[in-house]
């Protein structure tokens, strides 16, 4: 069998980061209390599957629920194992997105794959001069931290936060990204409640042979990178 240059560059990207590679979001604000964590840091790799809302065990309570104002900036910091770890792998290469769902009472959603989820920030591909920066990239530059804006306008109460890390450097064939996530449990306080974003089922909003997910990032170089699922709603 003879091997292309981009079969050959995702097969050396996948063995020689197998498990170091991985991932897991541990807290929001600095607590990791309010985070329900999964019980390993293995992607998911199905986007039909449920665990793709909140991870394995992502139906299960945390331990707290934080609360946030709406307007406000939120930290969230992902790490392989422990906070002494990077974020994820350098080779490990995709973009950074966060959703939230409005729930009854965070503590009590046990149903996320049900949800209706509106995407809050994504960060993909950026390209200056011809450098390549990924979400990824910046994720390890900062320790593991990414920081973004909760919208103003959205009702006040319960939601889950949704962040994800997408990893590309296997994703030529379907299955072959990794998708690592997990979810939050915060409550809004102050919002104006005017805003009715679109919403998202997850899994349902993604498609294994989108640009976005079915990629080869290696050869031929990537130009232009479609972040999957809908667009951020700012508000």
């Amino acid at each position: 069998m003879k091997l292309t240059i981009p079969t050959v560059l995702a097969i050396f990207a996948s063995s020689s980061t197998l498990v170091s590679g991985h991932a897991t979001f541990q807290y929001i604000n600095d607590q990791s209390a309010p985070v329900r964590k999964p019980p390993t840091n293995n992607p998911v790799m199905d986007v039909s599957s449920q665990t793709l809302a909140c991870n394995v065990n992502g139906g299960n309570a945390a331990q707290s629920t934080l609360s946030v104002q709406a307007g406000s900036t939120v930290t969230l910091e992902w790490h392989h194992d422990t906070r002494s770890s990077q974020a994820i792998d350098p080779s490990h290469k995709g973009p950074v997105i966060t959703y939230l769902a409005k729930v009854p009472s965070a503590a009590s959603a046990n149903q996320p794959h049900n949800l209706n989820w509106f995407k809050i920030y994504h960060d993909g591909l950026t390209i200056n001069g011809g450098t390549e920066t990924w979400a990824t990239d910046k994720l390890n530059a900062n320790g593991g931290k990414y920081s973004h804006r909760i919208p103003s306008n959205i009702a006040s109460g319960d939601y889950l936060l949704r962040s994800e890390v997408i990893a590309l450097h296997a994703a030529s064939s379907y299955p072959g990204a990794q998708f690592y996530m997990g979810c939050a449990q915060i409550t809004v306080t102050g919002g104006s409640g005017s805003a009715n974003p679109s919403t998202v089922k997850l899994p349902g909003a993604y498609n294994g042979n989108h640009a976005g997910i079915k990629i080869g990032i290696y050869y031929p170089k990537v130009t232009n990178y479609q972040i999957p699922g809908p667009a951020v709603f700012s508000g």
